[in-house]
């Protein structure tokens, strides 16, 4: 039966979809695209509680602050550790969609949540993003959205594989039939690769440096395998010893001996994951590949060294970063499929 104020209310409003990661934030809304991409961080005053600034603003403050304002990150590991900041961010970045965009407040939104969260950890999105303005909310499994994201064919009988290095945990699936076959999730992913650098300076330089410095380092040059030129960069911090600054170039060499560790995590998350795939699924991985996706995986050379351990293709899609929330937009378009694949918290779980 036709609904008019249904399909009224259809036409001024908009659904989104967010990924709401450990340490960016992504949200897209049906039909414009990819509108917000900033840092998932909040920085308060410590005895009031007053936000002060919200993304990318408050990334600038990281470290920065004085005695009376704090800098958090909402989520660690990929699951939500202060609510009250979460549910904050996610009413900023909502309400900036929607006076970006014009649309209608109370949004349906899908997010995507981590394999293998608990109940607890799922209710806690769910609530995050009703308080926050959502009329309706809806959880996806990342890899799900990822892989829809990444353009597999995920409905297929046909097996898929993704690996997403996102910023606290690394989740890696086969996908076949819209359903995840095999999993693991680790909490090792970019936020400890900057962790791994910040340990080492410490430890090698007696140098103390800050995490987002670490982030620039990584970035700048860091990498999984052996490069043709390696390369030279500078970390800045205080001397442990004098409390001064000082100043200790490093070279790409080092930070990947920093990093040895927690790479070798992630090669071995995901050859286990591919040991305990069935024979037929592993045989179309091997003629297909695999999806790398997330930021962590834009880290030089990990693609290649993932190709050497596992003997398989490897290969990153067209924007990375992006494959999770472009995903849950495209699951809004099929409303039938994300019914299907939800994972709501058996507290709202939908008849």
């Amino acid at each position: 039966m036709f609904d008019p104020i249904g399909a009224l209310l259809g036409l001024f409003s908009h659904d989104v979809g967010i990924d709401l990661g450990t340490a960016n934030t992504q949200v897209l809304v049906r039909g414009k695209g990819i509108v917000v991409d900033e840092p998932s961080a909040v920085t308060l005053h410590r005895r009031t509680k007053k936000v002060l600034a919200i993304g990318a603003e408050a990334k600038q403050m990281v470290g920065r602050t004085p005695a009376n304002v704090v800098a958090v990150r909402p989520l660690a590991d990929g699951v939500i550790s202060d609510f009250d900041a979460a549910e904050r961010m996610l009413r900023y970045f909502i309400t900036k969609v929607h006076q970006q965009t014009g649309m209608v407040p109370r949004p349906r939104v899908v997010l995507g949540v981590p394999v293998g969260v608990t109940d607890v950890e799922k209710m806690a999105v769910y609530d995050a993003a009703r308080n926050a303005g959502a009329r309706e909310a809806h959880l996806i499994e990342e890899p799900i959205a990822a892989a829809i994201g990444a353009g597999l064919p995920i409905v297929e009988p046909v097996g898929s594989m993704i690996v997403d290095v996102g910023g606290g945990t690394t989740e890696v699936a086969v996908i076949s039939l819209g359903g995840i076959v095999v999993s693991r999730s680790i909490r090792v992913a970019g936020d400890e690769l900057d962790q791994d650098i910040v340990t080492y300076a410490r430890q090698k330089y007696n140098l103390l440096i800050g995490d987002w410095l670490a982030e620039e380092v990584k970035i700048a040059a860091g990498s999984a395998i052996a490069l043709p030129r390696e390369k030279v960069i500078s970390l800045r911090g205080r001397d442990v010893v004098t409390g001064l600054p000082r100043s200790v170039d490093v070279s790409s060499v080092e930070l990947r001996e920093a990093m040895a560790g927690s790479i070798n995590q992630i090669v071995d998350a995901v050859r286990a994951t591919i040991e305990d795939t069935p024979p037929e699924l592993v045989a179309d991985l091997d003629e297909h590949g695999i999806a790398l996706i997330g930021g962590g995986s834009l880290l030089t050379g990990l693609d290649e060294r993932l190709s050497r351990e596992t003997r398989m293709r490897v290969y990153r899609p067209s924007s990375p970063r992006s494959c999770v929330v472009r995903g849950t937009g495209e699951a809004l378009e099929e409303l039938g499929f994300l019914e299907a694949v939800e994972v709501l918290p058996r507290r709202v779980q939908r008849v």
